[in-house]
Order: C-alpha cells, then sequence, then structure tokens
C-alpha cells in the first residue's frame, strides 16, 4: 500500500500517466507536458468542470486535469434530481486521499440525473472521468452561458499556464 502510494505520487511529480488501462493501444504509460486528457467536443470551466451539451441534456462532470490533482477520489457527494444548479455555483464535493474540493456547476439548470453509480465506485471519477465519472445531467436553463466556456485548445493552455504557476 505504501509503495503504491508512494509510486502515484512519484508518477504525479513526473507527469507521467498510466493510461494502459484506459487505452490498451498506447504505451503502458506516456510522458507529455500536460499529462491530463482533454476531449474536443466538450466545454471547460476555468474550476476544471467539463460540459457535454446533447439535444436538451448537459452531461457534467470534473476534467481528467482535475481528479489527477486530486488523486484517489474516495467519496462523492452530489445533489438530489430536481434540484437547481447555478452556473459557478458549488453542487456537490469530491473528497480524494489528498483533499475535499467543491465542484462548481458550469451552466445553470435542473438536474434531472445523478450518477448514482459514484456512491458505490467513487474511482470511476479517476479511471474514467469523461465517460463512467460523468456526475449529473442538468436540463439548461441558459443554454448561452456554454458560450462563455473554453474549447479543448483553450482549455489545454489554461491548464498549462496554471500548472506553470504551481
Amino acid at each position: 500500500m505504501a509503495f503504491k502510494l508512494w509510486a502515484s505520487s512519484a508518477a504525479n511529480a513526473l507527469k507521467i500517466s498510466c493510461n494502459g488501462a484506459r487505452a490498451p493501444l498506447l504505451p503502458a504509460f506516456s510522458i507529455s507536458r500536460c499529462f491530463s486528457s482533454v476531449l474536443d467536443g466538450l466545454k471547460y470551466s476555468n474550476s476544471h468542470e467539463w460540459v457535454k451539451h446533447e439535444g436538451s441534456v448537459a452531461t457534467v462532470g470534473i476534467t481528467d486535469h482535475a481528479q489527477g490533482h486530486l488523486g484517489e477520489v474516495v467519496f462523492v457527494e452530489l445533489p438530489e434530481s430536481g434540484t437547481s444548479v447555478s452556473k459557478g455555483a458549488g453542487f456537490g464535493a469530491v473528497e480524494s486521499v489528498k483533499a475535499t474540493s467543491d465542484v462548481n456547476s458550469p451552466i445553470s439548470g435542473e438536474v434531472i440525473e445523478v450518477n448514482t453509480k459514484l456512491s458505490e465506485t467513487p474511482g470511476l471519477i479517476n479511471s474514467s472521468p469523461y465517460e463512467d465519472g460523468w456526475m449529473i445531467k442538468v436540463k439548461p436553463s441558459r443554454p448561452a452561458e456554454l458560450d462563455s466556456l473554453m474549447g479543448s485548445k483553450e482549455y489545454t493552455k489554461f491548464c498549462e499556464e496554471e500548472d506553470a504557476h504551481h
């Protein structure tokens, strides 16, 4: 256990990402300037949440960059369906072995679905932040708010600049 924690800390310090489980066609690990993945087609907030807008539903989660900085996620607090969320306001929390962090909504609207798998398996946020680790689905009340969020290139640059200052 201690070795695993040390290896995880060392990998984070060296910016080594073990992506073998997610992408079997890639090498077991890769080294890059920005060790986290950023997907095209999503919108990103400066507090490290992502949004995938499809029709009348916006799926929300935390980014790979955020989960990488948090470390192993051990608990997730989410709102109930029917709850209203506001852009920039907290809707839940993520607790990891390193810290507890509030999760802010990148868009205003009504929560129409909550990822209940996260209560049993919070580590999905680490292993699959953009797929199985989604947090809430929202019916946006102001879809134009999406226009103020960053695209993938902007978010990648934002993360690189933020990491350079830490």
